[in-house]
């Protein structure tokens, strides 16, 4: 393995590092709300949807040699260059949202340490904060794979640590020492029903970041072995980790999380430290655990990102102005482009309506990769269930997951159409661009033509 490759460690990390950043804090109330103390089976489900998707990623890639990723399956399998480029338009735009998201949880994070006040000169303190993350993170990228990777391995250990100790303490907290509690509480008469479905459609966000070693594939060492074990790895552990914290939240502090569910984990791990005399500690402990994972968020999906918009480049599927894909590592001017536009995003404010539709595109888009692989269920290395299982269950939570939004944040689920309607026209206007230039071109040059004609019929002398 060359030194600026990234081997079996770092790609887990990287996957890790995507999946289990700002989702863990700001999904998790939602889910809650929702399943109360039966959380963990939506995160269960949602973990199995991904991990079959995974599959049929792996295959997909495996039939194409180990140079696939969404874009690519579907030219290979399609043939549309036209929908390929679509589609990899709209993980690039929920890509931007996720990262925004995280440097967004990442400045709430910084300020509830009181480390950094929370306004200066009478201006929110937010803002900035999440711009400079975003400029940090741009600047590591810049610094090559290597240091990403390394950079990558640090944050997601310390991360992992400290919510793997929060899960075991709180559960050796809630079953021994909460006053009248009775043990743990599972909710398993809750799950009958569409609501740990709903759950888990909305639970989806926080399991995209493992494809995102598709995209880095020039960067990792054996390539198909090392991303089959990487994402076989990481899924499985990141659900036991949402699993093992959502049991212990939702039953030590079940207030916090419909109160103020981005610091719900913090005020779990200052009840179950209380009486040790560490509840300040627990809640510092959680505090950074946040500060970690939305940072590290931010670096897998901003490394991983920005080698997907490489190969969009190769293939003509975005515009030269962004970046050369003949560049060694990532180009400057796509990190710096997809740096500028997630700034731009974070420091603007509100981003439900961008991270809900980058929900939604992830659904969609692993949907179906399912249904591709689902389709090839004749060739030798397929096995149909699991791309069936993923195809399904993301079926199942594309109309839910959009049901859930309309009917309980009808605004924001205004602002997903527009935002797609938006995407779906800029990305029409630029892949039906030669279809335009042969149509409306030729009939406005008649239209000039005609005026010149008539304009000749009624001015003596003029031709």
């Amino acid at each position: 393995m060359s030194a600026e490759e990234l081997g079996l460690t770092e790609s887990v990390s990287i996957a890790l590092g995507g999946m289990i950043g700002g989702g863990i804090y700001a999904v998790m109330g939602v889910v809650a709300g929702i399943t109360r103390f039966a959380t963990w089976a939506a995160f269960v489900a949602a973990g199995i949807v991904a991990l079959c998707a995974g599959y049929s990623y792996i295959t997909l890639d495996r039939m194409t040699d180990n140079c696939g990723g969404s874009v690519t399956f579907v030219q290979c399998y399609l043939g549309s260059s036209d929908l390929a480029g679509m589609v990899g338009w709209t993980l690039l735009v929920g890509y931007i949202g996720s990262m925004a998201m995280y440097a967004f949880a990442f400045a709430e994070f910084t300020v509830s340490l009181s480390v950094v006040p929370a306004s200066v000169a009478s201006l929110p303190a937010r803002p900035a904060i999440s711009v400079l993350a975003v400029a940090g993170f741009v600047a590591l990228n810049l610094a090559g794979a290597r240091t990403t990777g390394t950079a990558e391995n640090v944050l997601v250990a310390l991360k992992v640590f400290i919510l793997v100790a929060f899960g075991v303490l709180g559960v050796v907290y809630a079953s021994r020492f909460a006053p009248g509690s009775g043990g743990l509480r599972f909710g398993t008469g809750s799950l009958v029903g569409v609501g740990p479905v709903v759950a888990a459609a909305i639970s989806f966000v926080a399991f995209q970041g493992w494809q995102l070693l598709f995209y880095d594939q020039a960067s990792i060492t054996d390539p198909e072995s090392t991303i089959r074990k990487a994402v076989y790895i990481s899924i499985p552990v990141a659900v036991t980790i949402y699993v093992l914290v959502g049991v212990v939240t939702v039953n030590l502090a079940p207030q916090a999380l419909q109160q103020h569910p981005h610091v719900a984990l913090k005020d779990a791990a200052r009840t179950m430290l209380s009486p040790y005399g560490l509840a300040t500690a627990g809640g510092v402990a959680l505090a950074l655990s946040a500060l970690f994972s939305t940072g590290s968020a931010i670096n897998a999906t901003m490394f991983s990102a920005a080698h997907f918009a490489k190969g969009m480049l190769a293939e003509d599927l975005l515009p030269d102005d962004i970046g050369d894909a003949d560049a060694d590592g990532i180009p400057e001017r796509t990190l710096l482009a997809i740096g500028g536009v997630t700034a731009l995003f974070t420091a603007v404010g509100s981003l439900g309506a961008i991270t809900s539709f980058a929900s939604l595109a992830f659904i969609l888009v692993f949907g179906a990769m399912s249904l591709l692989c689902l389709r090839e269920r004749d060739h030798d290395a397929v096995n149909p269930v699991p791309p069936a299982v993923g195809f399904l269950g993301t079926t199942a939570f594309l109309p839910l997951m959009a049901y859930n939004l309309y009917t309980r944040e009808p605004n924001t689920f205004v602002m997903v159409l527009v935002v797609a309607v938006a995407v779906v026209g800029v990305e029409l206007l630029y892949f039906k661009r030669d279809l335009l230039e042969e149509t409306v071109v030729p009939i406005e040059e008649e239209r000039i033509d005609g005026a010149v004609d008539d304009a000749a019929d009624y001015l003596p002398g003029a031709e």
